[in-house]
């Protein structure tokens, strides 16, 4: 690198404050901003034996402000190193925001990154018009040099009716045929999302090939954060739409992230989409990326929070955000599924079980406990002819605090519920999902760190998703039912 702004340089040794920040301030496996501010996770690859994930980030405050890449590896995907803050808004095109982007390593070995460049300009009447554009940076892994003839993609290279200032989140894609390709997020002329493909030869040249999708107000407005990537067969498209209308089981108001399917045997850079589902039915998760690992699994990754309850955290928390657990995506009956990744049973340090255990009232279990474990849960009637009527879990629990997980076997809905978790504000605290294959058996894998709870059901179809920030100290498990449940419960401490 010939040269280190002042802005970059003052990012640097911002962050040199955080690495002060030990013990259960953090997560043990989920990877936070080295301090203040993190969103979107970006440049997500495996690079010269290891994984690199950089973030939006914001060194200065807890809270958002001028975008920066912050930058993090990690040999298993759990436990994360930083390193110095990859990027600064220090160049006229991007003075106002180094936003989202991705990676990909180059036939010499290097490490180029695409992100959108933000600038703002006062008109003469007064009002703030914003442009994005798409701009490079090259280097071997540390620093990166941003090009001379950025921005590479601009206004000039936008379809007729395409938004200057909503054109963002570039996701890069190594071709089968040695080329690129390039998903865009846009808005198009009526309002509403659409995904732009371009094509370049060699990473550094771009050229806009075609309108891939449009929302038409399907789902929601605005798109941000596209994926795309093929899995046995299919090409798979991930989007966050923005102010998502209500759909009764399926997609919550707000800001959500969902999965497009295409049809099996689908040409590459070809989309007839044939479904649609959501990625996480829970209450934090948004722009998703994903990384294909040296062994071939597709994992995925996403910010753990969304625009709708970012307040969640105080004023002085010394971060906000988080990043989710890695997941490996599998393809089953049509349906995109998640588990977490493999490496998680490597964390796992012990076990408590019980078997055929009756629940009733309110209850606990010698040894199981802790704000960092891996449960196993099934649950069915007690009796072969008897049901219940509610089956529910307390975790991170302590005097007035929980969270709770409940089941309804009458409705096949399954519920996290975190507004006893210690905050403050008025945000949405619950969510659900239904149960499609339990009926009255109930079948759920539950991962917990100090800061977050994630839910998997029906073998990673469903999974839901949510931030806590009860103090670390409330670490009781307890369980109850409506009538008489019958419960096994495997539960593994897992240490980083």
């Amino acid at each position: 690198m010939k040269y280190i702004s002042e802005k970059l340089s003052n990012a640097r040794l911002e962050e040199k404050q955080g690495e002060k920040l030990t013990g259960p301030v953090r997560p043990c496996f989920h990877l936070t901003a080295c301090n203040g501010w993190m969103n979107d996770p970006n440049g997500f690859i495996y690079y010269r034996g290891a994984y690199h994930l950089f973030y939006q980030y914001f060194p200065f405050a807890s809270r958002w402000g001028p975008m920066h890449w912050g930058h993090a590896v990690s040999k298993d995907l759990l436990n994360w190193e930083y390193l110095p803050a990859a990027l600064a808004p220090d160049q006229e095109y991007d003075r106002d925001g180094c936003f989202s982007g991705s990676s990909i390593e180059l036939a010499d070995g290097r490490l180029l990154l695409m992100y959108t460049g933000v600038r703002k300009e006062k008109e003469a009447d007064g009002q703030i018009e914003t442009t994005q554009t798409q701009c490079l940076a090259i280097g071997s892994g540390v620093d990166f040099d941003k090009l001379p003839q950025n921005p590479v993609i601009d206004g000039k290279d936008m379809p007729e009716g395409a938004s200057r200032a909503d054109f963002r989140d570039p996701k890069m894609i190594p071709w089968e045929d040695g080329t690129f390709r390039c998903v865009m997020a846009n808005r198009a002329e009526d309002g509403s999302g659409q995904v732009l493909l371009y094509k370049s030869p060699d990473g550094f040249r771009w050229e806009f090939e075609k309108i891939l999708i449009k929302n038409n107000y399907r789902f929601g407005t605005m798109w941000e954060c596209p994926d795309f990537f093929c899995m046995d067969g299919r090409w798979i498209l991930i989007v966050s739409p923005m102010d998502m209308l209500p759909v009764e089981g399926k997609y919550p108001a707000g800001d959500t992230t969902i999965c497009l399917i295409g049809e099996e045997g689908g040409k590459p850079g070809q989309f007839p989409e044939t479904a649609d589902q959501p990625l996480d039915y829970g209450i934090d998760f948004y722009a998703a990326q994903t990384v294909l690992t040296p062994d071939g699994r597709r994992v995925l990754i996403g910010w753990m929070q969304n625009w709708d309850d970012i307040t969640i955290r105080e004023p002085d928390s010394p971060w906000a955000g988080q990043m989710t657990l890695p997941r490996e995506l599998f393809l089953r009956g049509g349906r995109l599924c998640q588990r977490p990744v493999r490496e998680l049973e490597l964390l796992r340090r012990g076990n408590t079980q019980y078997r055929g255990i009756p629940v009733s009232d309110r209850m606990t279990l010698p040894g199981v406990c802790g704000r960092a474990a891996d449960l196993e849960i099934r649950v069915r009637p007690k009796g072969r002819e008897q049901s219940y009527e509610k089956f529910e879990i307390h975790f991170a629990e302590k005097d007035q605090w929980h969270t709770s997980l409940s089941y309804r076997p009458a409705e096949s809905l399954l519920t996290l519920d975190r507004r006893f978790s210690g905050t403050r504000r008025a945000l949405m605290h619950e969510c659900s999902c239904f149960i499609e294959d339990a009926q009255q058996e109930l079948r759920i894998r539950v991962i917990l760190d100090r800061y977050s709870v994630e839910v998997f059901a029906e073998d990673g179809a469903k999974v839901m998703t949510a931030a806590i920030f009860t103090e670390p100290d409330a670490d009781g498990i307890s369980f109850c039912a409506t009538g008489e449940a019958e419960m096994d419960i495997t539960l593994y401490s897992l240490e980083s």
